[in-house]
């Protein structure tokens, strides 16, 4: 899977995708918004680290996701 950090614009606030290894969007959802339903996403019991890698991410650079 890969994540990508996209930065909004104005009112719009910023999102993160996860899209599966053929970039097929998976997940969409607020930055700044507590992780809900990652068991949908195989990512269970792994909120904090991916909250973590979320924080640290650049914007517009998509990233491989290892949790």
């Amino acid at each position: 899977m890969y994540i990508i950090k996209v930065k909004g614009k104005a009112k719009i606030p910023d999102y993160i995708q996860i899209r599966d290894e053929n970039f097929v969007l998976i997940a969409y959802f607020r930055a700044d918004r507590p992780l809900k339903n990652m068991e949908k996403f195989g990512l269970e019991g792994k909120e904090e680290e991916l909250e973590a890698l979320i924080k640290g991410l650049s914007f517009g650079k998509l990233q491989k996701l290892e949790l």
